[in-house]
């Protein structure tokens, strides 16, 4: 019996939180789940935590954002009745993919330019204040008064019906445009004045304002972006980092993360604990003739992980290399996979840490089968098989898939039969055991 310590289960996976419970011999905390008809999140916890050590169990699986909003909620609400600390153990970290930026080969988050376009940027992409040596921007060369002359005369060419006839229409419209309302006294001496408005045609350009587009007028084209300009694409890493600690988690434990750099995304200590031991003994004492079998990694993002295994059991090792070659400048890029290694009449044991749809893994085992070998096993830590992912490995030459159980597997394991699921329930609740006397966890990084 560990005193002090309060276990408390979200509703991502409550059989994972019943293992942590049994295994460290207490029983789970109360606490009431529930949504309101809006669908907006309640938390309530049925028993003091003041002054106690709380461990809160929410995997990133299923509903990612109400479980995240859940966990957030159960975590402010810790600290509001006063608790000690707040350890927030996420099995599978949610958003752990959307942890880096997609900077290109130049540094910045652009399309390339294809050759032989100018640089003359739209004002999406390039800011209008002039710099050094470079022309001054339309409608800044004068004052307001000549800006609000440009503005009238790009509507006057660019208006479809526009006549010699229509000059007084044009006046009423400038008028309006200079802040003056239109009179009609104002009509017979307006003949004069619009003629100044006149640009040159190589400078004028079609501006439409609001008060353009309130009564009616539209452009003749719609807006395109200029080529080289990309929209920037959000990355959650940080967001989802601040928004663990401003809710008060002053401890994180997770396992096998996809990017190692999240955790330098946190202010608070991060316990990033490894499946890998795991997975060697069963590799040692599952897969007949282990020891002439290669380790496969699909993609050469997990070639580290993958060879942490290999070398740590002497087995060979294979890569799988990605080819990616657009047809046409804007059609979507198609990947070429190329085997880097021998896995003729051997066992294929692919290594990764997350299958999500499965079109990876599916196609891995395909090329390895294709190559040769003779049996394919597909080891993954976090089986999150999502959509049709099911579906694709049962009809893929995957012989058997083995997962963990850091998110619900029961429905998995109904419908797919080549699917087996490793308990790392024992692992949590021993770095929860560790965290609360603290004792070091390295250990658990190694353990065989």
């Amino acid at each position: 019996m560990v005193r002090n310590l309060v276990v408390l289960g979200g509703s991502s996976h409550p059989e994972l939180n019943r293992i942590v419970c049994n295994h460290l011999g207490i029983p789970p905390a109360k606490i009431l789940l529930s949504k309101f008809s809006v669908g907006e999140t309640r938390v309530e916890i049925q028993e003091s935590v003041r002054g106690k050590d709380i461990f809160i169990i929410q995997s990133g699986g299923g509903s990612v954002n109400d479980h995240l909003m859940e966990l957030l909620i159960t975590i402010s609400a810790c600290k509001t009745a006063s608790a000690s600390r707040v350890t927030a153990v996420l099995p599978l970290f949610p958003y752990s993919r959307q942890s880096d930026i997609p900077y290109n080969k130049a540094g910045a988050p652009l399309a390339k330019v294809p050759a032989g376009l100018n640089n003359n940027y739209s004002f999406e992409s390039r800011p209008q204040t002039p710099h050094p040596g470079q022309p001054e921007s339309d409608g800044l060369n004068g004052n307001i008064d000549s800006l609000n002359k440009k503005l009238a005369k790009s509507h006057i060419e660019s208006s479809p019906s526009f006549s010699p006839n229509g000059i007084q229409k044009a006046a009423r419209f400038a008028n309006h445009v200079n802040g003056h309302s239109a009179k009609r006294s104002d009509a017979g001496g307006s003949v004069s004045s619009v003629k100044s408005f006149e640009l040159d045609n190589d400078r004028s350009q079609t501006i439409f304002t609001n008060h353009e587009i309130n009564n009616g007028a539209t452009a003749s084209t719609g807006f395109v972006p200029q080529p080289g300009y990309k929209q920037w694409v959000a990355q959650a890493g940080t967001l989802i980092a601040d928004l663990l600690t401003c809710a008060g988690a002053d401890h994180i434990i997770t396992m096998d993360l996809h990017d190692p750099q999240y955790q330098g995304f946190f202010d608070i200590p991060v316990d990033n604990l490894y499946a890998r031991p795991m997975l060697k003994r069963y590799i040692q004492y599952q897969i007949p003739e282990w020891k002439e079998a290669v380790i496969v990694s699909p993609d050469a993002g997990g070639a580290k992980r993958a060879t942490a295994i290999a070398d740590g059991l002497g087995m060979s090792f294979a890569l799988i290399h990605k080819e990616r070659r657009p047809t046409q400048i804007n059609a979507r890029q198609n990947a070429t996979m190329m085997l880097v290694g021998d896995v003729a009449n051997r066992t294929a044991i692919l290594i990764d840490d997350l299958a999500d749809t499965s079109n990876t893994i599916t196609r891995a085992a395909k090329l390895v089968k294709k190559e040769g070998a003779t049996k394919v096993y597909a080891l993954l830590t976090h089986g999150v098989l999502s959509g049709d992912a099911i579906d694709r490995i049962n009809a893929s030459a995957i012989d058997k898939c083995i997962v963990t159980n850091s998110i619900p597997q029961d429905e998995h394991k109904k419908r797919c039969p080549k699917l087996e699921v490793l308990d790392v329930g024992i692992v949590f609740a021993e770095a929860i055991r560790r965290v609360h006397h603290g004792e070091s966890i390295s250990a658990l990084f190694h353990w065989d």
